[in-house]
C-alpha cells in the first residue's frame, strides 16, 4: 500500500488514480472540482480540458478503447454531470469501462432545494439510472474501497461508466494515511461441465459458425486459432472488426444482411462469443428478419447478458479465456471443418453484393483510409461512409475501428473519442470520420486536439446536411424537414485554430492527402465536398 500523510481527500484521490494506471484525465474544472486538481499539478497524470463535458466523456470513451484501460473524466456538479450523461449512455452501451468522478454540493445541503449552484433534487439517484453504479463518498477512508470497487468491475465484469461524487465539503477533509486497494479481480473461470458440454457439441458439428462481438475485440489469437481449429466461419458485428483481417474464414459483414443471416442459419452450431445480439447489429433494417439460432454456445463476461437470451450451452468468463479452455478441451486430434473456407468466401461475395452502389462507393473510400494508413485506429461518427462500412468493411487491427453508429447512437461522437484514442495510442495513425452534421456537434474540440498535442486527423464528409435522415424520411414518404443545416467553411474554421486543412472533390485524391496529414504529424482537417 501506499501511505500519504497531510493530504486532503482531494489530494489523496490523485494518488490513488495513479496508483490504479491511470496516466490521463479529461475534465474542465469549476468551484465544485477545485479541491480535485490541488494534486493534479505534481502528480504525473496528464490532464487534457475539453470544450465541453460531453467531450470529456467521449474522450474517455476514445481513450478506454485504443488502450483497453479505463478512461477517466473529472465534471463538475449539476450540468457538468449532466453534460456528460449522454457519453456515459454511449459507453454504457458498448461496454466502455469508463470512470467519472464529479463533486456535488455540500452534505447538509444535499437534498433540501435550497438553491445553491448547480443544485439537482438527487444527482446521485439520476446517475444510478445510466452509470452501473454511483457511489458518493463522505469520509476519506471510503475513497479506496469505492476506486477499488471501480477497477475491480472494469477488470472482472462486463464494464461500463462508473460514477462517484464527492460532496465539495468533503474534498478538504484530512485522508492521512489512507492507501490504495489495488484489486487484481479477474473474470470468473469457466466453469469445467459448460467447457466439457461446449465442447461435446463442437465435436458433433459438421458446419460451425462463429459470431464475434466487441467483447471478443481483445481476443484475435484465442479466436484465429479457434476458428482454424473448427474450420468456422466467423462473422463479426461492427465492434469486432479488425479480428482475423483477410483471413479466409472471416466475413466481416453485418449480421443484418440476408446475406450473413443465410450462412447462420445453415449452420448446425453457433458460438457467439462476446455479442449481445443488439438490434443495431443483427436487425439494423427492423424487418424482423433475425432469429437466434437454435444450436447456441454463447461466451460472454457477464452473467446478466447470458441470462437475456437462451443457449444450450452458456460460459461466462472472459472471451479469450473461454476460447483458449475450449481449444485445450478439443485437443490437438480435433478435424476441422471441410467446408469452412468456402461458406466464408460465398458469405463475404453475397454480403458486398447485397450493397447498393453508393454504399460500396463509400466503402472504398473507408478502404482508402485503411490502406493510406495501416494500422490505423479509425474512429467514427454516424455518418454514412460509416453505416455503409459497418454492414462490410474488414479493418487491418484489432480494435482499431470504432463508432457511435450502432448501440446508443450519439452524434458528434467522433471527433473527441479519436482524440483520446489518439493520447491513448500515440505511435498509430488515428483519423475520425465524421460528418458535416455530426461535427458541428462537437466542432470546438478542435482546439483540445491542439492542446493535448493529438495529431488526429479529422476527414469531413461534407454531403451539406443529415444525408441519411433525409433518405429515411423519403423512403417512408415524408417530405424532407430540418435535414439541412448549413455547414460552415470548415477549412476557415481549421484555420482560425491555427490547423492546416485541405479540401477535395475527388476520394481518388484521399490517400495522398491522408499521408501529408500524417507526415506533418500535427491535427489536420480534410474536407471532401460529396455531392
Amino acid at each position: 500500500m501506499t501511505k500519504m500523510h497531510g493530504t486532503t481527500l482531494g489530494e489523496a484521490l490523485i494518488t490513488l488514480l495513479e496508483a490504479h494506471g491511470v496516466d490521463t484525465v479529461f475534465g474542465i474544472p469549476g468551484v465544485h472540482t477545485v479541491e480535485l486538481y490541488r494534486g493534479l499539478a505534481r502528480s504525473k497524470i496528464r490532464h487534457i480540458t475539453p470544450r465541453h463535458e460531453q467531450g470529456a466523456g467521449f474522450m474517455a470513451d476514445g481513450y478506454a478503447r485504443a488502450s483497453g484501460r479505463p478512461g477517466v473524466a473529472f465534471v463538475i456538479t449539476g450540468p457538468g454531470l449532466t453534460n456528460t450523461i449522454t457519453a456515459m449512455g454511449q459507453a454504457r452501451a458498448d461496454s466502455v469501462p469508463m470512470l467519472v468522478i464529479s463533486g456535488v454540493n455540500a452534505t447538509s445541503t444535499l437534498g433540501k432545494g435550497l438553491g445553491f449552484l448547480h443544485e439537482l433534487p438527487d444527482q446521485r439517484g439520476m446517475m444510478e439510472k445510466v452509470a452501473l453504479f454511483s457511489e458518493r463518498v463522505t469520509e476519506a477512508a471510503e475513497l479506496p474501497d469505492a476506486l477499488a470497487r471501480a477497477f475491480a468491475l472494469f477488470s472482472s465484469a462486463r464494464p461500463g461508466p462508473v460514477h462517484i461524487e464527492i460532496p465539495t465539503d468533503v474534498m478538504v477533509k484530512p485522508a492521512d494515511g489512507i492507501g490504495a486497494a489495488l484489486s487484481n479481480a479477474a473474470p470468473p473461470a469457466p466453469a469445467a461441465s459448460a467447457i466439457a458440454e461446449a465442447a461435446r457439441l463442437i465435436k458433433a458439428s459438421r458446419r460451425p459458425l462463429i459470431l464475434a462481438g466487441g467483447g471478443a475485440k481483445q481476443a484475435d489469437a484465442a479466436l484465429r486459432s479457434f476458428a482454424e481449429t473448427l474450420g468456422a466461419p466467423v462473422v463479426e458485428t461492427a465492434n469486432a472488426r479488425g479480428l482475423l483481417h483477410r483471413h479466409h474464414l472471416c466475413v466481416p459483414a453485418s449480421p443484418s444482411l440476408k446475406a450473413v443471416r443465410a450462412v447462420m442459419a445453415d449452420a448446425d452450431l453457433v458460438i457467439a462469443a462476446g455479442t449481445e445480439f443488439g438490434p443495431t447489429d443483427y436487425d439494423v433494417y427492423g424487418n424482423g428478419g433475425f432469429v437466434l439460432p437454435p444450436n447456441l454456445i454463447r461466451i460472454d463476461i457477464g452473467a446478466d447478458q447470458i441470462a437475456r437470451y437462451a443457449s444450450n450451452v452458456a460460459i461466462q468468463t472472459d472471451c479469450a479465456e473461454a476460447l483458449g479452455a475450449l481449444l485445450t478441451e478439443l485437443g490437438p486430434a480435433h478435424v476441422a471443418a471441410k467446408n469452412g473456407e468456402s461458406r466464408a468466401a460465398a458469405a463475404r461475395e453475397a454480403a458486398l453484393a447485397e450493397l447498393k452502389p453508393d454504399y460500396i462507393a463509400q466503402v472504398r473510400a473507408v478502404e482508402a483510409i485503411r490502406d493510406a494508413l495501416p494500422g490505423a485506429i479509425i474512429v467514427g461518427d454516424s455518418t454514412q461512409p460509416i453505416y455503409a462500412a459497418n454492414l462490410y468493411y474488414d479493418h487491418d487491427r484489432p480494435a482499431g475501428w470504432f463508432n457511435a453508429a450502432t448501440g446508443f447512437g450519439a452524434l458528434g461522437y467522433g471527433p473527441p473519442a479519436a482524440i483520446g484514442a489518439a493520447l491513448a495510442e500515440p505511435e498509430a495513425p488515428v483519423v475520425c470520420l465524421t460528418g458535416d452534421g455530426g461535427f458541428q456537434f462537437t466542432l470546438p474540440e478542435l482546439g483540445a486536439a491542439l492542446d493535448g498535442e493529438a495529431p488526429v486527423i479529422f476527414v469531413v464528409w461534407n454531403n451539406r446536411g443529415y444525408r441519411e435522415i433525409e433518405n429515411s424520411m423519403l423512403k417512408r414518404g415524408v417530405e424532407p424537414v430540418g435535414v439541412s443545416p448549413a455547414p460552415p467553411d470548415f477549412c476557415k474554421l481549421a484555420e482560425a485554430y491555427g490547423m492546416a486543412s485541405e479540401r477535395l472533390t475527388s476520394i481518388g485524391d484521399l490517400g495522398h492527402a491522408l499521408k501529408r496529414a500524417r507526415a506533418a504529424g500535427k491535427p489536420r482537417v480534410i474536407e471532401i465536398v460529396v455531392d
